[in-house]
């Protein structure tokens, strides 16, 4: 499951930059935990959907990857054309997995270790097609520059369109990729499924 927030912070300046937009995609990732316990698979799972991130207003999730993309933007104006003289993102990623507190037998233990190496992997793609949508939105917005627009105004709705249109693109590609995971028969399912017996 992912969650996505984006915010675009807009910097005008005055001046003109001969060079093409040197454009920058910083990422910074934290992992956090939220404890369970259980002697079974199947108790397990039951604490998972009582202590597990919110995904929606009743409902919890496994494990959860949730980002942040902040934009810093800087144009540069001159005879009334704007061109981004440069353009920095940076994209925090938040995963949330559980963690067993407790001991476990040796049969629990080996199914555990199977189904988390197997949720972490699915969370990482989130976190995958996260970087992804940046450095596509990087390239998409990349040397851009408008004529006969002296404050900027018009540059400026269309950079977020651009990055807008491309967030839409890959939140679709992150929806198809959990719909097919958590399916019947897929992924997800099948972790859980092997994890209760």
């Amino acid at each position: 499951m992912r969650l996505l927030v984006h915010t675009v912070l807009v910097l005008a300046a005055v001046g003109w930059a001969v060079s093409p937009a040197a454009a920058t995609v910083k990422t910074s990732v934290e992992t956090k935990t939220y404890e369970i316990s259980g002697r079974t698979g199947t108790e397990l799972l039951s604490a998972m959907d009582r202590r597990g991130p919110k995904h929606g207003f009743l409902t919890r999730a496994i494990a959860q990857t949730s980002y942040t993309v902040n934009w810093e933007i800087e144009w540069a104006q001159k005879n009334g054309t704007c061109r981004l003289k440069s353009a920095v993102a940076t994209l925090s990623i938040t995963y949330t997995y559980p963690k067993v507190s407790g001991k476990m037998s040796s049969p629990l233990k080996k199914k555990w270790e199977r189904f988390y190496a197997g949720v972490k992997a699915h969370e990482e793609t989130h976190g995958t097609l996260a970087s992804q949508m940046v450095k596509a939105a990087d390239k998409a917005i990349s040397g851009f520059a408008m004529k006969d627009d002296p404050g900027c105004r018009k540059a400026q709705a269309a950079i977020k369109r651009r990055v807008d249109g491309v967030y839409a693109e890959y939140e679709a590609r992150q929806v198809r990729f959990d719909k097919t995971e958590h399916a019947r028969g897929g992924a997800v399912d099948g972790l859980v499924r092997a994890l209760s017996r």
